[in-house]
């Protein structure tokens, strides 16, 4: 295993400190090191708090900014940040509107997302509600979840929640903005490759050479099948025949496509594999409104993507197209 890093044991630490300098004009970082906030508060503004395991980035962190996130709490790879974390990071940013914690469905970030909502509740008695990523549609079930995982839809959500919340919307319709939102994304990962955790050492599955992973999670989890290496059109054809399948009648209808990366793959790939993916949900009778590509939910040093489909009407595509000014997504500001 080659990787730039000092030791496995600050690897976090110092990469929060880098990129907290690098971006020091949108986001600083708690004293004690749990979390990232936004530089410049805004009173009366619903305050949103996602987070999860590192080993994601830009998720979730990179999306703290003007127009998303308010906080994000990383925890160590793959690792569920700490309910401590979450209290702290919510504490930081509420300013009396309430809290909206986003969170991806995986059952250690659902967990300590639940006990921190208590524990803030108890302490201070602010407003506090979840929100539930789980937008691929691989597997019902992984070694991480019960029922679909949360994976790339979680940055679709966070960009129109956090535009809705940028223009003054409650904490009640956000969340059902942001379920609304959910439910009308579904994702497809593929890996050509594992990825390696730096504590490990070592890749977290085998894959053969000329094998690939139908379905794989973001952490390395299995996914649907293995399969032999395809063309990049028959790899995006079972991507988006599934993802056809699942949302149902997609004839007519205005969506987002977003083709990310997992971290190993060059752009040239990602852009390849959106004009496969483009055609094919043209064919279909989708039309594609807006697009994303490039390397947003990641998985460490894993090869391959996700394909994300979004149907967005007139309304949820203004929200997509609203400002955002965070160290990943930025237009409009």
């Amino acid at each position: 295993m080659k990787k730039l890093m000092n030791g496995a044991d600050t690897i976090l630490s110092e990469s929060l400190a880098g990129f907290t300098q690098a971006h020091a004009d949108i986001v600083t970082l708690d004293g004690s090191g749990k979390f990232v906030r936004r530089r410049e508060l805004r009173p009366g503004k619903v305050a949103l708090v996602s987070g999860g395991g590192s080993g994601h980035e830009p998720l979730h962190a990179g999306f703290v900014g003007i127009g998303m996130l308010d906080a994000a709490c990383p925890g160590q790879v793959f690792t569920s940040p700490t309910p401590d974390q979450m209290v702290e990071a919510a504490q930081a940013v509420d300013t009396g509107a309430g809290v909206l914690f986003i969170v991806k469905n995986y059952e250690g970030d659902v967990m300590n997302f639940d006990m921190a909502a208590e524990m803030m509740a108890d302490m201070t008695g602010a407003q506090v509600q979840q929100l539930i990523t789980n937008d691929d549609i691989a597997v019902e079930d992984s070694l991480f979840t019960t029922g679909r995982r949360g994976v790339a839809g979680t940055l679709v959500v966070e960009k129109i929640v956090g535009a809705a919340a940028e223009q003054g919307m409650d904490l009640a319709g956000l969340k059902a903005l942001g379920e609304r939102v959910n439910r009308a994304c579904r994702s497809f990962g593929v890996a050509l490759s594992s990825c390696t955790v730096p504590a490990a050492g070592k890749p977290t599955f085998d894959i053969g050479e000329g094998e690939m992973e139908f379905g794989v999670g973001i952490h390395g989890e299995p996914g649907r099948r293995r399969a032999p290496l395809a063309t990049a059109d028959a790899i995006a054809a079972e991507m988006c025949e599934g993802i056809v399948k699942d949302l149902g009648q997609v004839a007519g209808r205005n969506a987002l496509l977003f083709v990310n990366g997992f971290g190993g793959t060059p752009l040239m790939e990602l852009y390849l594999m959106h004009h496969s993916a483009r055609r094919l949900f043209e064919g279909h009778g989708v039309q594609i409104a807006r697009s994303l590509t490039g390397s947003y939910v990641t998985a460490l040093d894993m090869a391959g993507c996700s394909i994300t489909l979004a149907l967005l009407d007139d309304d949820l595509l203004a929200l997509w197209d609203a400002p955002v000014r965070t160290a990943a997504l930025r237009w409009g500001v």
